[in-house]
């Protein structure tokens, strides 16, 4: 691949700016895409886009490390998220695009931003396509064991496949039920579970806070242990920004990107904070079940649900095909982006009559399936150096979505001020403390020895991406400079 011209759309950049020559942020790097995505879909996506698989399983070990303080790790991760949020909804609503982040940060920052932003978020979804696959073929073994693992994560990948080529509204159509019942589970769970905290359900007793307070207090591993739980927890947040993503793909992407952002802390405050604090509340923080079965699973049998372990392993599967599907959709539009910009093969930003871009999409199934080939193969080594790599990638895309939107922000208001209908608060001031606390949370992974490995391989991934781009950009201008 050569770093080629971008594809401009006729609009002008001042020559001061980082971006200046490339494609202007907003829709223009979106031709051929169609808008397929519906306001339910949309709506659902960004409700959904929180709830992941992570939240059933992962945040076990979380109350397991941290206690009931863990509602601290879970608040601050939040509030990083409301905030990021915030700002990447400042921009995605003055100019919708597939590129989000990555294409502001192009026009913010420099080309060298948007294309290693674009390609290590791309490359932390393939990843996440061969986890979940592997996740939910786990699962779907233990129901039918005649099936062997691989054929149901080979089918999985198939169908959701099939579902992202046939047009975006099939995608919108998947996610809308798939994000539907996870909404639907977590409200029930809530629901249920204060009552059974209150006393008020047949068979059982009021237990107040005896279980946030009495066994070692609400903080039974120290202070310390806020900043390593949230280091568990706060990579579950990661999906937040897919419905900016997708908004480009809608009929009204600035009222949905708005909607969006300002739904942003009710979402975490219920579904992240109400349900872990139920959990937390019904059970011992050092009960053997919360790791061993997963907190839903151990809280749901504490209640006396039967067949908990089968209810939530239907509802975890759920969340990981909605990982699948939306993680599928993410990266190949993103790739599209890159494609678009010159910053990928230019067969990626292409689309067919349906408006889906194929090749971006096959691009990332087909290392979705290296991938999953190599959990099975070499799974503590290959496979544990992709998920080591791509781990910190949220926490990179946070700093660019906050350097950019420094810059933006100023753009925004000298070219296209009327589009500034979502402001990001305190503005800078808010935008600082914001990147001050993500740079606390890099720097307490580099100390940790659990994040510590994360992190440098991370590191390691970007720099050489980087790397790449300085490589492409370096063979292009001698090509130029031979052909003059």
């Amino acid at each position: 691949m050569t770093v080629q011209p971008p594809q401009t759309t006729g609009a002008t950049t001042r020559p001061g700016d980082p971006g200046a020559g490339r494609t202007p942020v907003g829709r223009g790097d979106d031709s051929g895409l169609k808008a397929g995505l519906k306001n339910r879909h949309l709506s659902m996506i960004a409700i959904g886009g929180v709830i992941g698989a992570g939240l059933f399983v992962g945040s076990g070990a979380g109350i397991a490390a941290t206690g009931p303080g863990i509602l601290i790790s879970y608040a601050l991760a939040g509030l990083l998220v409301v905030l990021v949020m915030r700002m990447l909804g400042e921009m995605a609503a003055a100019h919708p695009t597939s590129g989000s982040f990555s294409a502001y940060a192009d026009r913010a920052l420099g080309r060298w931003a948007g294309f290693t932003i674009g390609w290590l978020y791309w490359f932390f979804w393939v990843v996440v396509l061969a986890v979940e696959a592997t996740a939910g073929a786990q699962i779907l073994t233990g129901w039918i064991p005649a099936v062997p693992q691989w054929a149901w994560a080979l089918l999985v990948m198939v169908v959701l496949t099939a579902t992202n080529l046939a047009a975006v509204g099939a995608y919108g159509e998947f996610e809308f039920w798939f994000a539907g019942i996870k909404v639907v589970a977590i409200g029930a769970f809530i629901v249920v579970g204060g009552l059974a905290v209150f006393g008020l359900l047949p068979g059982t007793e009021a237990v107040g806070t005896s279980n946030l307070l009495d066994r070692g207090g609400f903080l039974p591993n120290g202070p310390g242990a806020v900043l390593s739980g949230m280091l568990l927890v706060v990579f579950s947040f990661m999906g937040s920004e897919i419905v900016t993503l997708a908004a480009g793909e809608s009929a009204e992407p600035e009222k949905a990107v708005g909607r969006a952002t300002n739904s942003v802390i009710w979402r975490i405050g219920v579904f992240y904070l109400g349900s872990i604090l139920v959990v937390v509340s019904l059970l011992p923080w050092d009960a053997e079940g919360i790791v061993a079965h997963g907190p839903y699973v151990a809280a749901l049998k504490e209640i006396g649900i039967p067949h908990a372990g089968t209810v939530m392993d239907v509802i975890v599967l759920t969340a990981v095909l909605s990982c699948l599907n939306s993680g599928l959709y993410t990266a190949s539009r993103m790739a599209f982006s890159l494609g678009r910009r010159g910053d990928a093969p230019a067969s990626f930003g292409r689309t067919t009559g349906r408006g889906v871009p194929a090749a971006a999409i096959w691009a990332s199934v087909a290392f979705g399936f290296v991938a999953v080939f190599f959990n099975y193969t070499s799974p503590e080594t290959v496979f544990q150096f992709l998920l080591n790599s791509s781990g910190a990638v949220a926490l990179f895309v946070w700093l660019v979505i906050c350097f950019s939107q420094l810059r933006m922000r100023r753009i925004i208001e000298r070219e296209t001020p009327e589009r500034l209908t979502v402001r990001m608060w305190l503005y800078p001031y808010l935008t600082w403390a914001t990147i001050a606390l993500i740079l606390c949370v890099v720097g307490y992974m580099f100390v940790d020895p659990e994040g510590r490995e994360q992190m440098v391989m991370s590191v390691l991934v970007g720099v050489l991406v980087l790397a790449v781009f300085l490589s492409l950009i370096h063979i292009s201008y001698h090509t130029i400079r031979a052909s003059i």
